[in-house]
């Protein structure tokens, strides 16, 4: 190990609970161990997942929320008594790793809740709403402090949640700690004072406005969260751990409306002054442990980190808000294991809050002690398939209902959360394979087909492997892509793979092989454009070529913004112009992610036509028709076409040729990676 990692792998203690390193695996929607979108159970699958990173040498493990009542039929989890004599088994069996664990329970969600169109239909028609809710009762999983606009559906209102519902609330967090404390659970993490989740609501000014004991002054705001660990004491005892998941700042301009990381701006939430007297007066109340980053649902992309966030975002904040209080302080987002480990060994924080990173690779903790860095698949913070829930103007959350049930599987890993659907298994009749494509499709079948024992070669046209993924990467602020690439062409090294660089196959006799796998990506799509000639393509721009200052982008689809992020973040002048009604209106891009662009682009000033289109391109100026039907002209010294892609495999499929990747549909890192394993599992 190397020894600036030290401080990590040294023990610490909550209460009387002693963790043995550093590490902890913060939660994630979806990992609960008591199921998610389905009735509360025993989930084997979540167990399974968190036992697996427990054998690899994390100290402690908190899984996903557990909303303490059911979404989907409204049983209490304290109800479930069979559940828990199955958790107390699993924690047995789980003692023996040496890792800890925390169950963490949830008031729920308030007006974040991310309802679907679907949902909306029964908050927006009473009948229906009423009708509904033996089996999903849509008003009291969005109840909020106030009435409220929905942060997904912005024309709903959520209801005012009453007194008797929040009593109710803190009487189930009593029973069910106890329940887990009598199961074995090392600690329980009360879900939170975090994130502009519902017991959040009630502590922020912007969206509280009761004028009984629980809105008004600070006492009544964070009345709520003191109630719940005051009565899990009582009901545990003082020496049970209680951790509290809390946001330090909430980084919020605005319903709807997040603070960029530097920004100066007016804070509607909670501000720095009031988080220190906040955090000392929860510690005071009985909270043992703050788990600890920024952010409310309105400016998420603090809580989830997408790439375009600097590493470490939240350090600076946690670490200040340590200084108030007498409690382990753990600090998430973004965070990299040398400035995790600087931080401990400054006294800065206790321990290092690591979620995704625990997705793709739950093998990451035992890499980095055994110093095998290079071994470690890195998070690309995409959020595909641990949190693909999409928002954009006109849709609720614009997530299909498969992921709804199974958020937290991983777009890199697809054995991640989903039991054993793909193991690697060895194949009965090894065969000869060549690959036609080194680009992430083609590596990542390459890399599961051999595993299952197959001779695979890879025949490549350019002098490298990663495809268009290398252009995809280029961008200053993808440094995990780029660690990406290079993990797997490390990958294809290890396992020794045949790679021939240079060679072009246009006939297949020239290849000795029982299958073929066709992995050749896509060419960009072109516009019926006047002068569309004088553009270049989203391909180009990346790979290199040069731009003048002020650039119009035809395409406000992910790769379009975040080639204006790019420009602007070079000095450039970009303006985007989109034919739909909102940035990034698609399915599968997280609101954490398409938020943050939409916020830099409106904090910077960015140009954005929407509803419009250019009609002409000429040497220094675009012409752009805009939606109220007038042409507007606008410099541009250099204009990119982001109008998406088609796929251009290189031969047909049949029984022997199998196309993979954007070849077969165009679609993302996941959509890629997926198929590759599936082909790769089925050949």
């Amino acid at each position: 190990m190397d020894q600036k990692y030290e401080s990590l792998f040294t023990p610490w203690k909550i209460r009387n609970v002693e963790i043995k390193n550093r590490i902890v695996l913060c939660p994630m929607g979806g990992t609960s161990l008591f199921g998610w979108m389905e009735p509360n159970h025993f989930d084997k699958v979540a167990a399974e997942f968190f036992m697996e990173r427990a054998k690899n040498d994390v100290g402690l493990i908190i899984p996903g929320i557990a909303p303490l009542r059911d979404t989907l039929g409204g049983r209490w989890l304290y109800q479930n008594r069979r559940m828990f004599r199955q958790l107390k088994d699993y924690m047995e069996e789980f003692h023996k790793t040496g890792a800890k664990l925390f169950v963490q329970l949830t008031a729920g969600f308030g007006r974040s809740f991310a309802i679907t169109d679907d949902l909306a239909i029964l908050l927006k028609n009473k009948v229906i709403g009423t009708l509904a809710k033996p089996i999903v009762d849509a008003s009291y999983l969005c109840a909020s402090p106030s009435k409220l606009p929905s942060r997904w559906a912005e024309d709903i209102m959520c209801r005012e949640i009453t007194v008797a519902e929040i009593k109710e609330m803190v009487d189930a967090f009593a029973k069910t700690a106890k329940l887990c404390k009598d199961a074995g659970v090392d600690g329980v993490e009360v879900h939170a004072v975090h994130e502009g989740y519902l017991m959040d609501q009630f502590t922020l000014p912007y969206t509280n406005f009761r004028t009984d004991e629980y809105g008004g002054s600070f006492e009544n705001r964070y009345r709520f969260a003191v109630e719940t660990v005051k009565a899990i004491k009582e009901a545990c005892g003082e020496d049970y751990p209680v951790s509290l998941r809390y946001s330090v700042l909430s980084k919020t301009k605005a319903l709807c409306r997040g603070a960029m990381p530097g920004e100066k701006f007016v804070e509607v939430g909670r501000e720095m002054s009031e988080s220190e007297k906040a955090a000392k007066y929860l510690q005071n109340a009985g909270y043992d442990m703050l788990n600890a980053d920024n952010g409310t649902y309105d400016a998420w992309y603090w809580a989830h980190p997408p790439q375009y966030m600097p590493q470490n975002c939240n350090l600076d904040d946690v670490s200040h808000i340590r200084k108030f209080v007498d409690i382990p302080v753990v600090c998430a987002g973004r965070m990299t294991p040398e400035a995790g480990a600087k931080a401990i060994s400054d006294g800065s924080i206790d321990a290092m809050g690591v979620a995704r990173q625990f997705l793709v690779d739950g093998e990451w903790v035992r890499k980095l002690k055994e110093g095998r860095e290079e071994d470690i698949q890195p998070c690309i913070c995409c959020h595909n398939g641990c949190f693909a829930m999409a928002h954009y103007k006109g849709v609720a959350n614009d997530e299909a209902f498969d992921d709804v049930r199974h958020m937290a599987r991983c777009a890199l890993n697809p054995q991640t959360m989903q039991g054993h659907k793909f193991d690697i298994i060895p194949a009965s009749r090894p065969k000869k394979i060549s690959v036609i494509g080194g680009g992430v499709a083609g590596m990542e079948f390459a890399r599961i087909a051999t595993l299952r024992g197959h001779k695979i070669t890879i025949y490549e046209k350019t002098d490298k492997l990663g495809g268009v993924f290398i252009a995809a990467a280029a961008p200053e602020f993808k440094e995990k892509d780029k660690e990406l690439i290079t993990w797997y062409r490390r990958q294809i090294d290890n396992l020794k793979i045949p790679v021939i660089f240079g060679k072009e196959i246009k006939d297949l006799s020239e290849l000795d092989s029982d299958e073929v796998v066709v992995a050749t990506g896509a060419v960009a799509k072109k516009l019926p454009i006047n002068g569309i000639s004088r553009a270049m393509d989203a391909i180009d721009y990346l790979s290199g070529h040069e731009t003048g200052d002020n650039v119009v982008i035809i395409g406000g689809g992910l790769s379009g913004c975040e080639i204006a992020y790019d420009l602007f973040l070079k000095g450039k002048k970009p303006i985007i112009v989109e034919t739909k009604n909102d940035l990034m209106a698609v399915r599968g891009l997280c609101l954490a992610n398409s938020s943050y662009l939409r916020d830099f682009f409106e904090t910077n000033k960015i140009p954005v036509y929407l509803e419009s289109s250019v009609t002409d391109i000429f040497e220094k100026t675009v012409v752009i028709k805009t939606k109220e039907g007038r042409s507007e002209t606008v410099p541009a010294d250099s204009v990119i076409l982001c109008v998406g892609y088609s796929p251009s495999p290189v031969f047909k499929k049949s029984r022997r040729i199998h196309i993979i990747g954007d070849a077969s549909k165009v679609g993302n890192l996941r959509t890629v990676v997926w198929q590759a394993w599936k082909l790769a599992q089925k050949l």
